[in-house]
């Protein structure tokens, strides 16, 4: 089978809406932080399958647990039954989650566990409103949708939830409020202080969704006090603070949960991409409380708790704690972010550099001081590391997403990060032609 046959195919069958692109690469074969392709071509992943393979393509734990729950039982409806897998999973989230006394209920996406959070939220608090960010992203079914922040054509065709109002994320890159961080005193604190005063019954308000580093939005990280003044203003009003960790979550950014970093303790957290190793799993893990708000069935799935993700679930969470990699992650993005910053005194297209772990964003501008963005150039970059073996992806049109596996060798990530630079060196020098430029989608 050839490559461009399967390309071809794909469109034949596969709508616009269900996907988009930024490299034609057919992958057959994957291990650890590579993927092979079609034609037997290698390439380093910067992208750990959008953040799903934490613990590296094709764990050889994960496969074990897969193949052997496999050949005892696929599935045993969980919402009929007691399958054991299920269990031992979310004792095992309950036991890892920052929140006290915590209960579980398993899915089979990021998108419908926030979808369960609304729910979550509403029923407990008896209030319909809910709080969001500009550039945040919940998912794709019909209430994350909603709460999402993203500029996202789709609810301007088929509606949305109603009550549902935004606020700025910090971002001091491009702060929204013009200000600069020595000097700004968290002036997005003071822009939530007035539209609960002038804008937004505060008391009216069930929860607010966040994400504690932005992801989509351009791997956005908030002022490390932020969350904490944030939570004292949710705490007077009655707000809940649900957390989505679905990219940022175990072991991403050096911590179990991204939150962890802010000193706070949410009310709900939700996480998929990672948690299956590969294989479609979710969960929401809140306050005991909440998650007894709704009646029986009130968020439940045919296949959720299913045997065989429980089990790869449960192999990804061995995996990070007997290889330590939430110090893994934490070091290896640190030797990262040291990396691209010296990258950033040598290329002008490098505007800013930031992360957590490795959930690392780089932002690409056509002007430093004007941090206009460099959409063209990025999809060049992008196009050009293709070029050279190594999967890169960018987030909000012009931010690089780097997010290697965890387990990723320090000497491929060096060589990843060799061809990054040989790839932005390329763009700059005017060696990748404009008729690329179609060839990448992104968002």
């Amino acid at each position: 089978m050839k490559k461009e046959n399967v390309i071809e195919r794909y469109s034949k069958v596969f709508p616009k809406a269900a996907r988009v692109t930024y490299a034609p690469i057919v992958g057959v074969r994957a291990k650890n932080a590579k993927v092979w392709d079609i034609e037997g071509r290698e390439y380093i992943d910067f992208l750990a399958d959008a953040a799903v393979q934490n613990v590296g393509h094709n764990n050889d734990r994960v496969v074990k647990s897969v193949l052997d729950q496999a050949q005892r039982l696929l599935h045993f409806t969980f919402i009929y039954g007691f399958p054991v897998e299920p269990l031992l999973l979310a004792e095992k989230l309950v036991e890892i989650s920052p929140i006290e006394s915590a209960k579980v209920i398993l899915g089979l996406s990021g998108s419908d566990a926030n979808d369960g959070a609304i729910k979550f939220v509403r029923a407990y608090t008896k209030k319909r409103t809910i709080l969001s960010y500009l550039g945040s992203y919940y998912g794709a079914t019909y209430g994350a949708m909603s709460v999402t922040g993203l500029d996202f054509e789709v609810r301007s065709i088929v509606g949305e939830l109603s009550d549902v109002h935004y606020i700025p994320y910090p971002n001091c890159y491009r702060c929204p409020f013009g200000k600069e961080p020595k000097s700004c005193r968290l002036a997005c604190i003071d822009y939530i202080k007035i539209k609960f005063e002038e804008e937004v019954y505060a008391d009216g308000i069930a929860a607010l969704f966040a994400e504690p580093i932005q992801g989509d939005a351009g791997m956005i990280v908030p002022p490390e006090n932020y969350f904490k003044k944030l939570k004292r203003i949710l705490d007077e009003h009655g707000i809940l603070l649900v957390v989505d960790e679905i990219q940022s979550g175990l072991g991403r950014t050096g911590r179990w949960f991204a939150i962890e970093h802010f000193g706070v303790t949410p009310d709900i957290i939700t996480l998929a991409k990672p948690l299956g190793g590969g294989l479609p799993v979710s969960a929401i893990i809140g306050r005991e409380d909440i998650m007894e708000s709704l009646p029986p069935l009130g968020h439940a799935f045919t296949m959720s708790g299913n045997p065989v993700t429980s089990k790869a679930a449960l192999a990804v969470i061995e995996e990070i704690e007997e290889r330590n990699l939430l110090k893994r992650a934490e070091k290896l993005g640190t030797y990262t972010i040291k990396r691209l910053e010296e990258m950033k005194e040598e290329h002008e297209l490098i505007g800013d550099v930031r992360g957590k772990g490795l959930m690392i964003g780089i932002d690409l501008v056509k002007d430093r001081e004007t941090k206009e963005r460099a959409y063209a150039e990025t999809k060049k970059v992008v196009w050009r590391a293709y070029e050279l073996g190594l999967i890169l992806a960018f987030l909000h049109g012009n931010v690089l997403r780097i997010e290697p596996p965890l387990t990723i060798e320090k000497d491929v990530l060096d060589e990843g990060l060799d061809k990054l630079e040989q790839a932005i060196s390329d763009v700059e020098d005017g060696k990748v032609d404009d008729k690329v430029l179609i060839n990448v989608q992104g968002w």
